[in-house]
């Protein structure tokens, strides 16, 4: 969403951008830094020190590349059976997320006179973990499978129910466009099976390896639907990988590993893109005094609450001790992703106030950095995915 001066302009320009884009994250890895906020940093710089600030049509499609791979990964990643083996615990996750979006929601109205609306779409920012995101980083953590597991059912979950609320709050102006809405919503996800087995029977057997590209383009439709509905890019991609996990039977290679290394290198490829754009959308005014402090007040408060929140719901289902716990509640801290988004639908569609838009961006920086630091482990990253297993070739 920017239009590079100078230099920048120039094809030259664009190489510079790459070559910072995909090693000086790596560089500032050794001091725990995720490489997606190194890109958030350098396109803040691009944007307070360059006056990059316009739109420019090639870094918003790469961006929007970036995004769409996010959560369409995610998506891929939505197992149900996994999700109906823990479903009793998960249930119980759920109804303690709703509780918590709800004093977040009450909070936010006492505390900054916010209407109903933009307060519950604070909570999502405050409260909601970044799925894609900690899918990509829980290799780095060092956790066991069942951590794992539980890392990844819960944040999956909290990314579910997110989604809806974030669709229901946003349609909500009437009870006429939440219906049209929902309407339209429903047709999406009905579209998607028949889709799939369409390519299925009359297109992948006679175009083989063709999978990733129809699975991407169908990511990349649905989601200029549901940016169309209001909801942004996110939604539709989400839904296209719950589908294509579907039909994992039908269409082995749409949902298999090796679909989701797939899915995944992409998303290294082009979600620094995403979030060095991010960064060019800020301004030094979002940074002021007032801003920080309320950010890093928001962090020390809410940090430790949701760490307490899922150690002590791990207490009471598995009597488990504290420090196992924090290690599932820890890597599902960031909302790196979650809160940008959000953040830039209340500033945009309800005039957020700038202090509070700022908060949230200093709030998302600092807990997305802390699972690396508490964890001691490498920060996460988004271009450096894991090689999938591969039989080796019999000889002869």
């Amino acid at each position: 969403m920017v239009r590079l001066p100078g230099l920048l302009q120039t094809e030259l320009g664009y190489i510079i951008l790459l070559f910072a884009l995909f090693v000086v994250p790596r560089i500032l890895q050794r001091w725990h830094l995720p490489t997606a906020i190194t890109s958030l940093g350098l396109g803040m710089l691009a944007g307070m020190g360059l006056g990059v600030s316009d739109a420019d049509p090639t870094l918003h499609l790469l961006s929007t590349f970036g995004i769409v791979a996010l959560f369409l990964f995610a998506g891929l990643e939505v197992d149900l059976h996994e999700l109906r083996t823990g479903a009793r615990v998960l249930a119980q996750h759920l109804g303690l997320r709703v509780v918590l979006l709800a004093l977040g929601m009450l909070g936010a109205v006492a505390a900054f006179d916010l209407e109903v609306r933009p307060a519950v779409l604070m909570a999502l920012a405050l409260l909601t973990p970044s799925t894609g995101f900690i899918l990509d980083s829980l290799p780095s953590f060092g956790l066991t499978p069942e951590e794992s597991f539980w890392v990844k059912s819960k944040a999956i979950a909290t990314e579910l129910l997110a989604l809806a609320v974030l669709f229901v709050v946003l349609q909500s102006t009437s009870l006429g466009r939440l219906g049209l809405a929902s309407v339209a919503l429903v047709a999406i996800i009905a579209v998607l099976p028949p889709a799939f087995r369409l390519f299925a029977v009359r297109v992948a057997p006679w175009a083989p390896k063709s999978e990733f590209a129809f699975l991407l383009m169908m990511a990349v439709v649905a989601s200029y639907a549901t940016r169309q509905l209001g909801v942004y890019y996110l939604v539709g991609a989400f839904m296209v990988g719950i589908a294509a996990r579907r039909f994992r039977e039908s269409l082995p290679a749409m949902a298999s590993e090796r679909m989701l290394h797939a899915v995944e290198v992409f998303a290294s490829v082009f979600a620094p893109f995403y979030f060095f754009v991010a960064g060019t959308e800020l301004r030094r005014e979002d940074f002021s005094v007032q801003s920080v402090l309320l950010g890093v007040a928001f962090a020390a408060a809410l940090v430790p609450a949701r760490l307490a929140a899922v150690v002590l719901h791990r207490r009471a289902a598995f009597r488990e001790r504290p420090m196992h716990s924090l290690r599932v509640a820890v890597p599902m801290l960031p909302t790196l992703v979650f809160t940008l988004v959000i953040a830039g639908i209340l500033r945009d569609s309800f005039l957020l106030p700038q202090y509070l838009f700022g908060a949230l961006i200093v709030y998302t920086l600092l807990n997305t950095v802390v699972p690396g630091l508490l964890l001691r482990t490498p920060a996460p990253t988004f271009d450096a995915p894991e090689l999938p297993d591969v039989e080796p070739t019999p000889k002869g």
